[in-house]
């Protein structure tokens, strides 16, 4: 299978060499790399060329944007800077992260995966962090999600989901919406990914209103977002993320913002995320 492979970085000089030369030494190479270097300002650029050289396969696209990090709309408007150079000819379209490595057969798993089952259209690994001496799993989400961190489709379940949201929540929609035009959505427990700058337990006050602005965007209602806001307030023992996932998710619904699902992919949405509740739960 043709694996297109897109890597948003900024300022990954620390990791990105490790990423690439993960992806270098699969037993199942990638038909194309691309690399966005997005405003780094560190030795992120050097490095990449110097992969680019070597690797035909590989390129690096050099955009400018905001500094301020903001999970969502940043690092998808720099994914889709990536695709648009790239040609149509991929069965499976990457967004990776800039500071993964990769075990040497994840890629030629996957393919078989794929191949194997045609009803799956999203299909990953695990996200693994060093903790004291040895890597265990990463655990920021539950054992049913894929990280937006290493996110693999198939060309038609892309397509069906219509690519990814430039807005907070792409990882999470992506997946809702690829279980409504009915694909399956499979985690290889086998496959062990080292992230070697784990995720952050806390994202900005900004960044948590935006959530609560994607929460009304995909259709969760006030009542699920209002629970969720609590449960993730509780879970991180800060009483202000309650508070501005309930502040962006009214001032959304007061300025009618458009939600980026239609109202049926809304019901399934509601449907899906209280399921999944439940088994956070243990319901």
């Amino acid at each position: 299978m043709n694996f297109y492979i897109v890597i948003p970085a900024h300022n990954e000089a620390n990791y990105i060499a490790k990423t690439l030369e993960s992806l270098v030494l699969q037993t199942l190479k990638p038909k194309h790399v691309v690399v966005v270097n997005d405003n780094s300002t560190d030795d992120t650029q050097t490095i990449v060329e110097k992969f680019t050289q070597q690797n035909l396969w590989m390129s690096m696209v050099n955009i400018k944007s905001s500094n301020t990090h903001l999970p969502g709309s940043k690092i998808i408007k720099a994914f889709y800077k990536g695709f648009e150079t790239l040609d149509n000819n991929y069965d499976v379209i990457c967004k990776f992260d800039a500071d993964l490595i990769f075990p040497k057969q994840y890629l030629e798993t996957l393919s078989n995966h794929f191949q194997s089952n045609k009803a799956i259209g999203m299909a990953s690994g695990y996200c693994d962090v060093k903790y004291k001496k040895a890597w265990i799993r990463e655990q920021i989400t539950g054992k049913q999600h894929i990280r937006g961190a290493l996110k693999a489709y198939t060309k038609q379940c892309f397509l069906d989901i219509g690519g990814l949201k430039k807005d907070m929540g792409w990882d999470t929609i992506d997946e809702i919406l690829a279980k409504f035009y009915k694909w399956e959505v499979l985690l290889d427990d086998t496959l062990k990914v080292k992230h070697l700058k784990p995720t952050g337990a806390n994202y900005s006050k900004k960044a948590n209103f935006s959530q609560g602005e994607a929460m009304y965007k995909m259709r969760y209602g006030f009542i699920l977002t209002f629970i969720l806001g609590v449960y993730y307030g509780f879970k991180r023992n800060n009483f202000e993320i309650f508070k501005n996932y309930l502040s962006g998710y009214l001032k959304a619904k007061k300025e009618k913002l458009e939600p980026f699902i239609t109202e049926e992919q809304g019901r399934f949405t509601r449907k899906q995320r209280w399921i999944g509740f439940k088994n956070k739960l243990g319901l």
